[in-house]
């Protein structure tokens, strides 16, 4: 899939739909251990390649983000509490490197893509089910 932004507005409601139902939690046995035992860690993996939802948590507060799908990320941390959108390299390495999410390496785009964080939002919608999923979605909406 090309790193352009143009696959995001070809998806309908049912392909976001089918995204969103598609992440799973993984065992968290296999996440690096928490720095502290006041900080936990959770991750989501779609049925999609390079398709995966990674946060933490530290005193029940999600204090970072990363979505990472198509090549495309979006990542928040409450240290700087601002959204940024990038590009991973998962896309330009070899598949058996690819595979081990500690491999990827992310390119901040110069501007946030609004585009890929709605698409974001729409695929979290999909969930209500998953409660960590919902406060990432209000993270991302707009505090009024």
């Amino acid at each position: 899939m090309p790193q352009n932004s143009s696959w995001i507005s070809a998806l309908d409601d049912a392909a976001i739909a089918a995204l969103g139902q598609s992440l799973r939690k993984i065992d968290p046995s296999y996440l690096k251990v928490s720095p502290s035992p006041d900080t936990q860690r959770v991750w989501y993996q779609g049925k999609e390649s390079y398709f995966d939802v990674m946060a933490e948590r530290q005193n029940g507060q999600i204090s970072w983000f990363q979505f990472t799908l198509r090549g495309k990320s979006l990542i928040w941390d409450r240290k700087h509490g601002r959204l940024r959108t990038g590009l991973t390299n998962e896309l330009d390495v070899p598949p058996d490197v690819a595979y081990y999410a500690a491999s990827k390496t992310i390119k901040d785009d110069a501007r946030l893509n609004q585009a890929f964080v709605d698409l974001v939002k729409a695929i979290l919608k999909t969930r209500p089910d998953e409660c960590l999923l919902q406060e990432i979605l209000s993270l991302l909406e707009p505090k009024v």
